[in-house]
């Protein structure tokens, strides 16, 4: 049986890590301190013209609050609903890991009232 395996889309992959890293308002150099390396390294990883090595993906997975699948391969929509939800539940949870005491009971009654009006209302 023969399989097509697919190439790392590195400009794909770069673009969603910038996205993210901008999102949670992180500098290059920021980013780059974290995995040791330069901001120009992470400015070539964004632009597709360098690789990341497995130890700086599973790094990056945490700092950015996304899961690997996500920066590989960007949205899943291939996954059942119950993977898709739990990678979603990841990446908001991710998302809010850089918010205050403060920030985080903001977003609580936000969700609060999203689910009170929109999801009950269904």
């Amino acid at each position: 049986m023969a399989m097509e395996l697919k190439e790392i889309d590195k400009k794909g992959m770069g673009a969603r890590i910038r996205a993210r890293r901008e999102a949670l308002h992180i500098t290059r150099k920021e980013l780059g301190k974290y995995l040791s390396v330069t901001g120009k390294f992470i400015s070539d990883i964004e632009y597709g013209e360098k690789g990341i090595s497995l130890k700086n993906l599973y790094k990056l997975k945490q700092i950015l609050g996304v899961t690997s699948d996500f920066l590989l391969e960007g949205e899943a929509v291939s996954l059942p609903d119950g993977d898709k939800k739990r990678m979603l539940s990841e990446n908001i949870l991710g998302s809010l890991s850089v918010c205050s005491v403060e920030q985080l009971g903001c977003m609580e009654q936000i969700a609060r009232l999203y689910v009170e009006g929109v999801v009950n209302k269904e």
